[in-house]
């Protein structure tokens, strides 16, 4: 009898712990389902608030070149926008902030419309690096990368045979790049210099000019191969905070006339491209949304965007 008893009690605890195991994976999966559901519901608010960020920089854009064909960092469309709780009491925020992408050194123009690499911009891009203390190789190497031939440009070059030796192997592009990260594929280049540099580039389509009313002055040093613009960039901003400056043509009368008869084709003092960077803040959620804008005639597309990451 004592022994029936015993089995019978075992077989209670065994069929007590199998519902206990049972219950509370169903308590987890549901549990896990309601989370997701609601980071895909949160996730697809934040989606539409950042539109709405990307709606109202187009407008801001279009209303900007009605009455004006310059664009600096002094006009209505740079000034950031909130933080803004856009329903009272809702805890949902919003924050944006337009910056010019043609402000930025276009790797691109790294090659022309039919992939051939470009050796006076080449060495536009060695000085920014070298400015910045990085290894001017680096500009034939990303050279190689964009440009549509097979053969390295030069011992400092590197196409396929480079990248099918690493671990794990790959092939070089040969096409103009959607990304500056892609010189993270370069092997070697680090995050660190990528830290360094990236603030200083952008990816717009090949034959953009960079904007000098809102570039850099390293980048606009590098470009003129002059060290002037760079050397105080706070003297800088407080010279542009009543518009453009340096303005095209005073840039030209800085430049020898053969040095201008090139560099007058790379620079502007007007853009197409602008780069908005949207934060929706719902909750103790947050969300990030990067989106690259072209005006047109017609209006301002967006013709590239990111989540979570520049």
């Amino acid at each position: 009898m004592r022994r029936e008893r015993g089995v019978a009690l075992l077989t209670a605890i065994i069929l007590v712990a199998l519902a206990t195991i049972v219950a509370a994976n169903i308590a987890f999966r549901s549990g896990m389902t309601a989370r997701r559901t609601s980071g895909a519901f949160l996730f697809d608010q934040a989606v539409q608030f950042a539109a709405g960020a990307e709606a109202i920089a187009a407008w801001a854009l279009r209303e900007d070149r009605k009455d004006n064909q310059r664009d600096d960092y002094s006009e209505a469309w740079a000034r950031r926008y909130g933080p803004l709780e856009l329903i009272p009491g809702s805890g949902i925020w919003l924050e944006a902030q337009l910056d010019d992408a043609q402000g930025r050194f276009n790797v691109n123009n790294l090659v022309n419309a039919e992939g051939v690499a470009r050796p006076e911009v080449i060495e536009q891009f060695k000085r920014l690096l070298a400015t910045l203390g990085l290894e001017p190789k680096w500009a034939t190497l990303l050279a190689d990368w964009i440009d549509a031939d097979v053969e390295p440009n030069g011992f400092e070059g590197g196409e396929d045979t480079l990248y099918l030796a690493q671990s794990p192997a790959y092939r070089a592009p040969n096409a103009p790049i959607v990304s500056v990260s892609e010189l993270l594929a370069l092997p070697g280049f680090g995050i660190e210099r990528y830290t360094k540099l990236a603030p200083y580039l952008s990816a717009l389509p090949p034959g953009t000019p960079l904007n000098v009313c809102t570039a850099p002055g390293i980048v606009i040093d590098a470009m003129t191969d002059e060290r002037e613009y760079g050397l105080d960039e706070e003297r800088l901003a407080k010279a542009r905070e009543s518009g453009c400056f340096p303005t095209k043509a005073e840039l030209q009368a800085k430049v020898p006339p053969d040095q201008w008869a090139i560099l007058q084709y790379q620079v502007a003092d007007r853009s197409e491209y602008f780069r908005l960077r949207s934060f929706v803040s719902i909750g103790t959620t947050e969300f990030a949304l990067y989106s690259l804008l072209k005006r047109e005639a017609a209006g301002v597309r967006p013709i590239l965007r990111t989540y979570g990451t520049d």
